[in-house]
């Protein structure tokens, strides 16, 4: 009776430890490693504020070339001046009448130094540097994404390997009760299976708990709204990789995207140094242009009182002259002072010429110059601008020395890890082997009765550690693998 009973348990143990880990029947979306970093390259909000740059960088480019160009501007103005005396340089001036007047001016100015040639390769060589700078960051963005998707699948088989555990707990409380039912165990036995599988439930929970947080650091690694119907689907093998450390140190001199963006400023930091340079050189400057005016008595009939005054007054002065000619009996004109007359005609013309504003401009002369100046002293401020351009210059060069070691560093670091991310793999691979057989003997002696449930217990707990240091492992290599990649700067596999 008690040989068949446990022949029953066995039948009923074994199904279930043969069960995988159970997952929702609900049909999720999967996302491969591939569409996150594309979807961490479009949305990712430190790289979108790097990418913006590329935009300023282009504007200065066409700017620079725009210095070889004519500036032109243009201005429109009016003005009201009241009627009054004003005294200019000891002199009355003014009119008893409120005027308007207008202007305009279209201008053309062209200036062209040494600075105006050497900005061009300057503002070029800039738009490298950002475009560089760009291709850093996403090389940044694309590590850290691949470091989180990691980290949610190995919190994914750690969760897993509860849910093993929690089956093999499950199959452990049914055999403390079934030995307990036969007189081979205790009560005390079934409480401890009890309690044991209560705490790999409580484990189980924190580890899907986990992968909910990971999943979370995943999607703002990426930049886009969490998601709960998403499944990483990428799977990752563990190989060994036998490329040598100077091969990798040449790649990485030549393709790492940070060593690039470093160099390319220091090559803008010499350009800035020609261009302060440029300062002590002489500078063309010419302007043109176009302007006019116009100047209106709010009075229309201002002017035609004043050439009627002055008609007026030719008349008095011509009856004058020629009354005196004749008392001197000499010959006189003085019927042809009536000729001197002001027409409505000449009026009419008069109200037609003050009839200017704002828009019957009289043209002014056209004129053109052109200046060369060479500075020669402005207080040492061109002397302070190259010496700061020369030391940002040595900086910049200090600064492709210093990342040069760095990436030695990084790469040489990341290859060892990686080799001994490989042998620990091996090595947690065959402890987990020899754990996985010793918690299955054990389940056998403890079905037989020729072993304690402790003994039971002890053997399960030495799995578990065995097991998740092997996940562990697995995962510190592809980590050491994708920190490789990211040091040298391209992919390696």
């Amino acid at each position: 009776m008690r040989l068949t009973l446990l022949l029953a348990i066995q039948l009923v143990a074994v199904p279930l430890l043969a069960q995988g880990p159970t997952r929702s029947d609900s049909v999720d979306r999967g996302l491969t490693l591939s569409e996150a970093l594309t979807l961490a390259t479009r949305f990712n909000p430190s790289l979108r504020q790097v990418a913006n740059d590329i935009h300023g960088a282009n504007a200065a480019v066409r700017a620079a070339y725009g210095a070889f160009l004519p500036s032109a501007d243009a201005a429109l103005s009016s003005e009201f001046q009241q009627s009054g005396r004003q005294i200019f340089s000891g002199a009355s001036l003014g009119a008893s009448s409120d005027a308007m007047q207008s202007s305009y001016r279209i201008g053309l100015n062209y200036r062209l130094s040494a600075a105006t040639f050497i900005n061009p390769s300057l503002q070029k060589a800039n738009r490298e540097g950002v475009e560089a700078d760009i291709t850093g960051v996403e090389s940044v963005v694309r590590s850290n994404v691949t470091q989180q998707y990691l980290n949610v699948l190995a919190a994914n088989a750690r969760a897993d390997l509860q849910d093993t555990l929690l089956i093999a707990a499950e199959a452990e409380v049914v055999l403390a009760r079934a030995r307990e039912i036969v007189g081979a165990g205790t009560e005390l036995d079934v409480r401890r299976a009890e309690v044991a599988r209560g705490e790999i439930q409580v484990q189980q929970l924190r580890e899907r708990n986990q992968i909910d947080i990971e999943e979370l650091r995943l999607f703002q690694e990426m930049g886009v709204e969490p998601r709960t119907d998403v499944v990483l689907t990428t799977t990752f093998a563990v190989e060994s990789f036998d490329r040598p450390l100077e091969e990798l140190l040449a790649l990485a001199r030549e393709q790492n995207p940070v060593l690039l963006a470093t160099r390319q400023r220091e090559r803008v930091a010499e350009l800035g140094v020609r261009r302060q340079r440029g300062e002590y050189m002489p500078t063309l400057s010419m302007s043109t242009g176009l302007a006019g005016y116009t100047f209106e008595y709010t009075n229309p009939d201002f002017l035609v009182q004043q050439a009627q005054g002055q008609i007026t007054g030719q008349q008095a002065a011509c009856v004058e002259r020629e009354q005196r000619f004749a008392a001197a009996g000499l010959p006189n004109q003085l019927a042809g002072c009536s000729s001197i007359t002001f027409t409505p005609a000449q009026a009419a013309a008069l109200r037609q010429q003050n009839n200017q504003f704002p828009f019957g401009f009289n043209s002014s002369p056209r004129s053109i110059s052109a200046t060369l100046s060479l500075p020669v002293f402005d207080g040492f401020a061109r002397a302070l601008r190259r010496q700061e351009a020369v030391a940002a210059s040595d900086d910049a060069r200090h600064a492709v020395r210093a990342r040069e070691l760095a990436v030695t560093t990084d790469v040489t670091a990341a290859y060892l890890t990686l080799q001994t991310a490989l042998r620990t793999v091996a090595l947690q691979e065959r402890n987990a082997a020899m754990a996985r057989d010793e918690m299955k003997l054990s389940r056998d002696r403890y079905r037989l009765g020729m072993a304690g449930f402790i003994d039971l217990t002890q053997a399960r707990d030495a799995f578990e550690r065995a097991e998740s240091a092997r996940i562990t492992a697995i995962y510190d290599y592809h980590k050491a693998f994708a920190a490789l990649e990211s040091a040298v700067g391209r992919p390696l596999r």
